[in-house]
């Protein structure tokens, strides 16, 4: 039995080390960053420099302020740019909006809550 339980020791520190088989490892948000990057194509689209302008304009006529709450954050990551209508990958609609002003809470909460819902 005491051998056994020493064999269970050894194997839990490699079992970590090892490189995932089916995307990411649950919590390491920087991994599942890169694996969507690498697996869809269209997320390229947001750091183009076409990207970066469009989204300027949108915070700039929004006047950096939240649709949804109201927040006003000029902040340079606080705010995003945000497709009103899902895109699904297809260039065109990515591009064609309409887009609106959310802060990062709106946006990955509750907007995606909601998406998620439908």
């Amino acid at each position: 039995m005491a051998a056994t339980l020493a064999k269970l020791r050894t194997l839990k520190p490699l079992v970590g080390k090892m490189a995932p088989r089916l995307g990411y490892q649950s919590g390491n948000e920087q991994q599942r960053s890169r694996f969507r990057d690498q697996t869809q194509e269209w997320r390229a689209w947001y750091k183009t420099a076409r990207w970066q302008k469009l989204r300027w304009s949108v915070l700039v006529r929004d006047n950096f302020t939240c649709k949804m709450c109201g927040k006003v954050d000029a902040s340079k990551g606080g705010l995003h740019c945000d497709h009103v209508e899902q895109h699904h990958g297809n260039e065109d609609a990515f591009w064609a909006g309409p887009f609106q002003t959310l802060c990062a809470h709106c946006h990955n909460a509750v907007k995606q809550q909601a998406e998620r819902r439908r």
